[in-house]
C-alpha cells in the first residue's frame, strides 16, 4: 500500500487508516464488540497487508484493543491516533498519563482534540492545547490537533497554527459532515496550504454510500489535500475490499 506524510508532521502513514470508532461513543464501538482478541487479531491482519495507521478514541473504547494488536509487532511500525475529550488542563493530562498506560506505549503519535462543536475553541480548550503541547516538546506526543462536529470548529481549525493534524468528515454526497462538499473543500485546500495533515472520515457517509464504496473512496483519495483515510471494519473480507478500493485508485495516483 501506499503511504503519504500527514502535512508537515514528518509521520508517514498508509493511505488507509483501520478505524476503530464505528457506532463509536460512550466507551464502544462496533469493532471493540469484537471482542478483546477478536478485533487484535483484525488489526494485526490488517497490518499484514500493510495498514499501518490506526485509529482508536478514549470514547471508543478501544485503547485494550490496540495494546493488544501491537504485542508482537514494532512500535515504530504503527501510526497511533487516538482522542480525547477532556476540556480543562489537568483532565488532559490525566488523560494523557492512563492513554500512554492503556496502549502500553510510551508515545503517542498524533492525540486529537474529540468532537469539537464550537468555533471558539482555540479560547475556550487553551488549557488542553498547552498540555498537549508540552507533551509534544517533550516526546510523549508527536503531533496534535482535532477533530470537529460544527463548521465554524473546523473552519477556525484552518486558521489555528497550533492544529498539526486534522480528521475531517468528507465525502462526495455531503452525507454526516459539517458542510457540503463545495464548503468543505476550499478549507482543506487551506489546511493543506498552512502544511496541516489531513485524513478523512465518513468518506461513505457513515454506511450510506456503501453501495458505491468504490467511487465514494476513490473520489476523497482524488483530493490533493487528503493525506489518508480512515474507515471502520469489522471483518477480512471487509479490509480486503477496502484495501483493494484504495490500490485502485493508487496504482495510477502516487501521493507525494
Amino acid at each position: 500500500m501506499h503511504t503519504a506524510e500527514l502535512g508537515s508532521t514528518g509521520i508517514r502513514v498508509s493511505r488507509l487508516c483501520f478505524g476503530t470508532g464505528t457506532h463509536g461513543w460512550a466507551g464502544r464501538s462496533d469493532q471493540t464488540g469484537l471482542g478483546l482478541e477478536g478485533l487484535a487479531d483484525l488489526l494485526r491482519y490488517a497490518h499484514g497487508r500493510g495498514i499501518t495507521f490506526w485509529d482508536a478514541a478514549d470514547q471508543y473504547g478501544s485503547h485494550s484493543h490496540v495494546a493488544r494488536a501491537l504485542s508482537g509487532l514494532a512500535r515504530e511500525d504503527v501510526v497511533i491516533t487516538t482522542k480525547t475529550c477532556a476540556r480543562t488542563a489537568s483532565e488532559a493530562e490525566e488523560d494523557i498519563d492512563r492513554f500512554l498506560r492503556e496502549l502500553g506505549t510510551d508515545y503517542i503519535d498524533i492525540v486529537l482534540m474529540h468532537c469539537l462543536t464550537s468555533a471558539d475553541w482555540p479560547d475556550s480548550f487553551a488549557g488542553v492545547m498547552d498540555v498537549l503541547e508540552k507533551k509534544k516538546q517533550a516526546g510523549p506526543i508527536r503531533a496534535h490537533g482535532v477533530s470537529c462536529h460544527d463548521f465554524g470548529a473546523f473552519e477556525c481549525a484552518a486558521c489555528t497554527p497550533w492544529v498539526d493534524v486534522v480528521l475531517a468528515r468528507i465525502n462526495y454526497a455531503g452525507k454526516h459532515m459539517d458542510g457540503p462538499p463545495e464548503k468543505i473543500i476550499p478549507i482543506l485546500e487551506r489546511m493543506d496550504a498552512a502544511g496541516i495533515g489531513v485524513y478523512g472520515m465518513k468518506v461513505v457517509g457513515c454506511g450510506d454510500l456503501g453501495n458505491d464504496a468504490r467511487d465514494a473512496i476513490h473520489f476523497v483519495l482524488d483530493l490533493p489535500s487528503v493525506d489518508a483515510i480512515t474507515i471502520g471494519m469489522v471483518s477480512r473480507d471487509e479490509v480486503d475490499e477496502n484495501i483493494g478500493w484504495v490500490e485502485s485508485h493508487d496504482r495510477s495516483f502516487q501521493p507525494v
